[in-house]
């Protein structure tokens, strides 16, 4: 099952030193837009907030309610922190460059594996724009 194996890669990843400070390294420096967006974070905070959004997204795919992605979607919209629908990409492209960089044992499945389960919450996260 596609969920289970981007679990275990979510695992090695989060045990891998630097693995989120490396992934928002690669999300600021793919955008301006992105960049202007955290201008003002508390990254520490960001990086909890962070891992706790990629395990829902796993969850999500795995079979729990969609209530927390749902919440995120909302936040996230217009008329919350306003991002838009396009920025989602440049997250998941950061976010697998990073997993390929932090998981030694990600080959090409593992990241199709990511993009697939991801990619389900992402839709529905980007649909409340």
């Amino acid at each position: 099952m596609p969920a289970n194996r981007v679990m275990q890669s979510y695992g090695r990843c989060c045990a891998s030193p630097g693995f989120f400070d490396s992934f928002y390294q690669r999300f600021l420096a793919s955008s301006p837009i992105i960049r202007d967006k955290f201008t003002a974070t508390d990254m520490v905070a960001q990086k909890h907030l962070l891992r706790a959004g990629i395990l829902n997204l796993v969850l999500h795919a795995r079979g729990m309610s969609d209530s927390k992605l749902r919440a995120l979607g909302h936040s996230h919209s217009r008329e919350g922190f306003d991002i838009r629908p396009e920025l989602y990409d440049l997250w998941l492209e950061a976010l697998l460059q990073t997993v390929a960089e932090h998981d030694r044992e990600a080959g090409a499945d593992e990241l199709l594996a990511w993009r697939e389960v991801l990619g389900k919450g992402i839709a529905l996260i980007k649909s409340y724009y």
